[in-house]
């Protein structure tokens, strides 16, 4: 799982900058940065929270983009497929 990447792909989307974001999620900067770049891959429920709250996405949208192939292992293809559909839809109606 991956959640760094998930909440830096959903913050590129949304045009927010690390310094807007971090102030929207009431985390530092410096906190944010590191969990985008994998440094820190363990944020709290309340943080995880908070930061989806900043990104205006549910958090089981973060959840989900951050989960790893293999996380996903017995998954049938048609039911990953309908999850990536499920997701994208999601940010769309998030947007």
């Amino acid at each position: 799982m991956n959640i760094g990447y998930a909440i830096k792909l959903c913050r590129q989307q949304r045009k927010l900058t690390q310094g807007e974001l971090a102030k929207r999620a009431g985390v530092s900067v410096s906190y944010l940065s590191l969990l985008e770049r994998g440094e820190r891959s363990d944020p709290g429920l309340s943080s995880l929270e908070n930061i989806a709250k900043g990104l205006e996405v549910p958090m089981t949208l973060l959840l989900f983009l951050a989960a790893e192939e293999d996380d996903l292992e017995g998954f049938t293809p048609e039911l990953k497929e309908k999850l990536s559909a499920a997701a994208l839809n999601l940010m769309r109606e998030s947007a």
